[in-house]
């Protein structure tokens, strides 16, 4: 049973940043009975309508709040509209459930400005994540539920093929942040790292890499990096889908963001591009390698 449907309805959906919006769509698509108000904006709102939900569907937080029953909410940190509606939802006596779709940085998704506010119920999509929550919010009940989003990107992905040998896929996100001695934001920092030590992933001349930039990534951000890189065969991706992005892959590198997971999932290489100036990936899958382990391959 969709998870969705252990809210009382109207379910006011909330969600800006990509990686809740995907799990919550997912469980929208899978519960067509359920009555939602959706509330999307930034990535999210675009999410919507790639997955064939019209976006004159979408409301306001305001409008939905005057009838929903309850809210559904992600953790982003790139809008404070989840954060916003947790809070309206507790003013309100409104039960509501929040989306943690990673495995880091959990307290912070639930605080604004210092104030945190904690949903009723916590949603979770695989074993690692409900651990770590369980440990980080001893008191706060943490429902485990099935990761139809993952489920439905890896039937969209087959195994790796003769033409994908050699070809890697380097899924991009916004760090925002960097690490002592560094002068650029972290995703930068990983970039310059990673080509600076192709060697250790394959011989340089059989490398044809693609960037696949993050949903929340402005238009044209890596051009001028990527106009440095005129001796590697390196361009950003124009696959429809991240699932026809890894399935063309035979490597599938990053920080640590969700799309090393599905990839992971898929059976591909999957490598982070942390540089050791930064702290280790924090994604907790086993089979996740690190570049600054490898040895050079040439």
């Amino acid at each position: 049973m969709p998870a969705l449907m252990s809210l009382a309805q109207p379910v006011a959906a909330v969600c800006h940043d990509a990686g809740a919006a995907n799990i919550v769509i997912a469980e929208i698509r899978a519960a067509t009975e359920v009555k939602c108000l959706p509330v999307m904006s930034g990535p999210a709102a675009k999410l919507w309508q790639d997955n064939g939900f019209d976006a004159s569907a979408l409301v306001t937080l305001d409008n939905a709040l005057q009838t929903a029953r309850s809210v559904l909410t992600g953790t982003g940190w790139a809008s404070d509209i989840e954060h916003l509606a947790r809070q309206r939802a507790s003013e309100l006596g409104l039960y509501s459930a929040a989306v943690i779709d990673h495995w880091v940085n959990y307290p912070v998704r639930f605080e604004r400005q210092g104030i945190s506010v904690l949903p009723d119920e916590m949603w979770v999509t695989d074993q690692y994540a409900f651990e770590i929550a369980s440990v980080l919010f001893k008191d706060q009940q943490i429902k485990k539920l099935r990761n139809r989003y993952l489920e439905d990107q890896l039937k969209l992905i087959g195994p790796i093929c003769e033409t994908a040998v050699g070809r890697l896929l380097y899924v991009l996100e916004p760090l925002r942040f960097s690490w002592p001695g560094c002068t650029q934001l972290g995703e930068f920092v990983a970039l310059d790292y990673f080509v600076s030590n192709l060697g250790k992933i394959a011989p340089l001349q059989s490398l044809q890499i693609r960037l696949r930039p993050h949903p929340s990534d402005e238009k044209g951000k890596y051009t001028a990096w990527l106009e440095k890189q005129a001796e590697l065969d390196i361009r950003i991706d124009t696959s429809r889908s991240l699932p026809e992005a890894i399935d063309s892959a035979q490597w599938v590198v990053g920080c640590e963001t969700a799309a090393m997971v599905v990839a992971l999932a898929a059976g591909r290489k999957v490598l982070s591009t942390l540089p050791p100036t930064a702290p280790r990936c924090r994604l907790p899958q086993n089979g996740i390698l690190h570049l600054r382990d490898l040895q050079d391959h040439n």
